[in-house]
């Protein structure tokens, strides 16, 4: 009987596992229905992170899910999970420029002022990369332009480095 009882017990655990790893592929591919089979069996993997720290909410915001990304968010998704990097969702998003995931996470309340562990902010990688839509919307929702990376650049420093004529007159005006 106790040996019946282990092996379903490794067996439910088994099923566990492999769901919470599927997680992270169904993110990326943007799979709700699946994602939300595996949270009606564990509804705490919603916050989960993989090898790299990347929650399933992270890699459906770098891989465009914006459906995906959403309903995690409405199902209770931490928008503030911090990868092996200390990057974040927004991070991602503003690396990537999507203006409708930064959009979605503010409305979820991420914060735009956390840093990664190199000191940069949203701000900072919407300014790195020209997104000057994203960059208005930060500042629009109180992003820090003051502060400073490890190498101490803001960004600002960060748009005339990369020359974007755009995002320097927006924080330019800001400053």
């Amino acid at each position: 009987m106790i040996k019946k009882i282990t092996i379903y017990y490794f067996i439910i655990l088994g099923i566990e596992v492999y769901g919470q790893e599927q997680i992270f592929e169904y993110s990326r591919e943007g799979n709700v229905n699946a994602i939300a089979e595996i949270l009606e069996t564990n509804k705490s993997g919603i916050n989960i992170v993989n090898h790299n720290g990347y929650s399933p909410l992270i890699l459906a915001i770098y891989y465009g899910q914006i459906d995906t990304a959403h309903f995690l968010l409405n199902q209770g998704a931490d928008p503030d999970i911090q990868d092996s990097a200390g990057n974040t969702a927004l991070m991602g998003a503003c690396f990537k420029g999507y203006e409708n995931m930064v959009q979605l996470l503010i409305e979820y309340k991420a914060n735009v002022n956390l840093k990664n562990y190199n000191d940069a902010t949203a701000l900072i990688y919407a300014a790195t990369f020209g997104h000057a839509e994203i960059v208005k919307e930060l500042v629009k929702n109180n992003a820090d332009i003051d502060t400073r990376d490890v190498r101490g650049n803001t960004a600002l420093d960060h748009a005339r480095i990369q020359e974007n004529q755009e995002v320097i007159l927006l924080l330019s005006m800001n400053n």
